[in-house]
């Protein structure tokens, strides 16, 4: 963070680029599934058991996620591999799930995170 700002306010399209992402970022399955992908490449199925789901459902968050620019996909034979690679999204998403374990008391105020970019 700097310590001024370059802009005190964002733009109109700036603020509404976060908002949008905050939007997609708003359902936990989406950040579970996120965070996952954050840590390696991954298929459907595994995915959609590492975050306790259907591969249905996980397909249909990864199809909103990949069309937002977050998750990439490459095809293997029949299988299709997933992937985040954004760093930005990588250090947003380390620090909302750490203030989530302050917020909870899992990790004391001064306690290494567990979620880290």
């Amino acid at each position: 963070m700097h310590e001024n700002p370059v802009q005190a306010v964002p733009d109109d399209h700036h603020a509404q680029l976060v908002a949008d992402t905050f939007r997609l970022l708003a359902d936990p399955t989406r950040v579970k599934i996120l965070w996952a992908l954050l840590q390696g490449e991954s298929s459907v199925g595994t995915l959609a058991e590492l975050v306790d789901t259907t591969p249905t459902a996980a397909s249909q968050h990864l199809s909103k996620l990949r069309l937002a620019g977050l998750v990439e996909s490459r095809r293997e034979g029949t299988f299709i591999h997933y992937s985040a690679t954004d760093r930005h999204v990588h250090r947003l998403l380390a620090e909302a799930l750490s203030r989530a374990e302050h917020v909870t008391g899992v990790a004391a105020p001064d306690a290494p995170h567990s979620y880290r970019a």
